[in-house]
């Protein structure tokens, strides 16, 4: 029996079906990682449109930093903890591209971020991007690199040491286990730039700290600081 295409789709379909990565549901056609509805309902922050949010009070005294943002709240059981899930855990990439789309959506309209020269993921420690396949911070801001047509280096900033799990770890204890873990590659590249540094969750900050002072040390004009989603 000759099954046409599109027969053949909605069979591929019935057997493996593409489902959100937000709220398991079936995905409509023109959809892809995300059904329309967790893109309308998910908890964003709005902390682009307000310079003294949240995450940006979170760093004053720290680093000194432009400006900085979430789009998403973080909750325990929610599903923005489904979609981080999902872009870490089952070989997601193309997941982070469309969160850092809709990311850099919102910094385009943001005034405190234009004008920014070159965004940096957080890195991966070599051992742990190669078990992934992909650093999850990198697609993110390989994503809003499309949208706000600025470049986007995984080189630039690297990770040297393999640093323990955070997981359990107070903010002075993560910090402390973040020193020396990371290392710029070319000092000349970064310096006087306004320089985007992009994670996924922002916790406590302490990931954030340590390579925002390893930036800072090359005489980077600005650091801004971007993540997709905020526990706190």
């Amino acid at each position: 029996m000759f099954l046409s295409r599109n027969s053949l789709d909605d069979l591929f379909s019935l057997l493996f079906p593409n489902l959100c990565c937000g709220c398991g549901t079936s995905l409509f056609t023109g959809e892809a990682h995300l059904c329309s509805r967790c893109v309308y309902h998910l908890p964003y922050t709005d902390h682009h449109l307000h310079d003294a949010n949240k995450v940006a009070r979170q760093f004053w005294g720290r680093i000194p930093c432009h400006a900085a943002m979430a789009m998403l709240f973080f909750k325990k059981g929610g599903n923005v903890q489904q979609i981080i899930h999902h872009l870490k855990y089952s070989h997601k990439p193309e997941l982070g591209l469309k969160l850092g789309e809709l990311l850099g959506e919102r910094l385009a309209t943001a005034p405190s971020y234009q004008q920014l020269d070159l965004l940096v993921p957080v890195p991966l420690h070599k051992k742990r991007e190669r078990q992934r396949g992909y650093n999850q911070s990198a697609c993110i801001a390989e994503g809003i690199s499309r949208i706000l047509k600025v470049p986007m280096s995984k080189f630039q900033l690297i990770r040297n040491i393999p640093t323990d799990s955070q997981t359990k770890k107070g903010r002075y204890l993560r910090f402390e286990n973040m020193l020396k873990a990371f290392e710029v590659k070319d000092e000349s590249q970064l310096k006087g730039k306004h320089i985007l540094l992009v994670d996924d969750v922002l916790t406590t900050g302490a990931t954030l700290e340590a390579c925002g002072l390893e930036l800072l040390k090359c005489g980077i004009q600005k650091l801004s600081i971007a993540t997709l989603a905020f526990v706190g």
